[in-house]
């Protein structure tokens, strides 16, 4: 049994024990995002275990870590709040409002994956993805500075003098062994972060530190622990939210955006670990698996979740490289839960900042310094605003705004490459011979190489090396003709290709009339139809 494992399964230890370090590094991310969104550490932890959990069996990226996460937190505030104002005093109506959005956010998520939206993401600019790692690198940095401060009379204020020093040198010693343990490889038993995180919680245990803990932070945000039982159905569910238009009306936008979100980070991260480990993931089928689970994790009492690009990174960094890497941290995490609340309790806070520091590091495409001066302004531009926006307001918009301002200057680059070059000839024909694609950005340039009133009575216009690309260009073409025809000249259009051609005779039957289909150029054949043409020198016959 153990070969027919092995065999199937070669890289199972590098899984298994890359599972074990994420479980560890998900524990006081998923109890953190909980207290944003304002709902019982639990909830979070059991986001963490289910969606990991189908996720890493049925998701389309083996390796990718998810989990409840502070992009989806950010939102859930809002609609907890509001959730509890429309309950009675201690009812706790936001957090069933929050599972009712969950489950509809993974119904959107499961028809995204079925109407293969998935692909969109081939969209998105390089520059685009540079600005999502560099932001999400930033939040994930911010987001760690807050386990530098303390609990004291309700109120979070920073650490002073000793305790400060002690917790710094933590972090410190962590970021080392992460950083020294490769260089002298004693890692190829057990990942440099796991190893990292039991040395400095044996430090902490044998010298009685005096410092924060997993249990002592779950505390101090008012959870009782981290000790609890399996999720159950949530029955209350049913009976507490009243499932009419008014409800639909107040969750669905919180579900929409919930949605992109999740689908925006989970795509990008699953490109992301594309890179890293040179393999391909299928982008649709994780829309599928984290609608799924999502619903799952509604039913049955958590705040729901996507990617995470940190404990992604870990769990490559550590060697994870399978589905098992995932299913072992979503069952350990459960573990922990279940029976190891006591000993996950005891695991320094500082080690696990640490551990996240070199996250950062890693995520960081400190690339984007050297290239500066090497790549136009404009994606340097977009690379900084999806950055900023990332940090300042969240993934789904900085995204939006990358490509769409990638797209206006590629439009608006593209628009200024039409020409025409004129030449008259022997007969007294005059040609224009159209260079560039056609579209609505270069319209306004491409009616004014024409001269209507001053061209003979015979006009050609060439497209052998154009295009035409939407409804702009036909208007343009169509109103180009009746404007030489109201001049009583003659007007014919060669070289289109044939896709250009049936969208001319689509939109206006005066195309029969105007184009010319029989010519003899074999610049056009080879335009037109590279498919007829051989793909080898040896389909030639020499």
């Amino acid at each position: 049994m153990t070969e027919f494992i092995t065999k199937r399964l070669p890289n199972v230890k590098n899984d298994v024990l890359s599972g074990v370090t994420v479980a560890l590094a998900l524990v006081p991310e998923a109890v953190a995002f909980a207290f944003v969104a304002g709902v019982d550490p639990l909830v979070g932890l059991y986001a963490a275990f289910m969606v990991g959990l189908i996720t890493s069996v049925f998701g389309g990226r083996p390796g990718m870590i998810s989990g409840a996460t502070g992009a989806l937190a950010v939102v859930m505030v809002s609609l907890v709040a509001k959730g509890n104002e429309m309950g009675a005093p201690g009812e706790n109506m936001g957090l069933y409002y929050l599972f009712a959005t969950v489950i509809l956010m993974g119904f959107i998520q499961v028809t995204a994956g079925l109407l293969k939206l998935g692909k969109f993401v081939r969209l998105i600019p390089h520059p685009v993805m540079m600005g999502f790692v560099n932001g999400l690198a930033i939040v994930i940095f911010l987001s760690q500075l807050g386990m530098f401060k303390k609990n004291i009379g309700g109120e979070k204020v920073w650490l002073q003098g000793y305790e400060l020093y002690l917790m710094a040198g933590l972090v410190g010693v962590t970021m080392l062994m992460m950083w020294v343990l490769p260089k002298f490889k004693l890692t190829k038993s057990l990942p440099e972060a796991l190893l990292a995180i039991l040395a400095v919680s044996a430090l902490v245990i044998l010298f009685d530190f005096d410092v924060a803990t997993v249990g002592s932070f779950i505390r101090d945000g008012g959870g009782e622990g981290l000790k609890g039982g399996l999720p159950t159905l949530q029955w209350e569910l049913f009976s507490k939210v009243p499932f009419d238009w008014e409800t639909i009306k107040f969750i669905f936008p919180y579900a929409v955006i919930l949605a992109a979100i999740g689908l925006i980070e989970s795509l990008m991260t699953l490109n992301l670990i594309d890179e890293l480990t040179d393999t391909r993931g299928n982008g649709n089928r994780e829309c599928v698996a984290q609608g799924s689970a999502n619903i799952i994790t509604g039913l049955f009492g958590g705040m729901g979740g996507c990617a995470m690009i940190g404990q992604s990174i870990i769990n490559i960094k550590s060697g994870g490289r399978s589905r098992l890497s995932g299913i072992v941290a979503a069952v350990m995490l459960l573990a922990f839960i279940l029976f190891g609340s006591s000993y996950i309790e005891r695991v320094p806070i500082a080690a696990l900042v640490g551990v996240m520091f070199m996250v950062v590091i890693g995520t960081f495409a400190w690339s984007s310094f050297r290239i500066i001066n090497k790549v136009p302004r404009s994606d340097v531009f977009v690379i900084i605003l999806v950055s900023g926006l990332t940090v300042i307001f969240d993934l789904a918009i900085a995204v939006f705004a990358g490509v769409i301002v990638s797209a206006l200057v590629f439009s608006w680059e593209n628009a200024k490459r039409i020409r025409a070059r004129k030449r008259v000839k022997s007969d007294g024909t005059k040609v224009y011979e159209i260079w560039g694609p056609l579209f609505f950005g270069s319209i306004s340039a491409f009616n004014e190489k024409f001269d209507v009133k001053n061209d003979p009575d015979k006009v050609e216009i060439d497209f052998v090396e154009s295009r035409i690309s939407d409804h702009s260009a036909l208007e343009a073409i169509l109103n180009l003709v009746k404007k030489y025809e109201a001049e009583n000249k003659e007007i014919h259009l060669k070289h289109l290709s044939v896709e250009c051609k049936e969208l001319l005779y689509k939109s206006d039957p005066k195309f029969h009339q105007v184009i010319i289909d029989a010519i003899d150029d074999p610049r056009y054949h080879l335009a037109a139809n590279p498919e007829k043409f051989p793909k080898s020198l040896s389909e030639y016959h020499l």
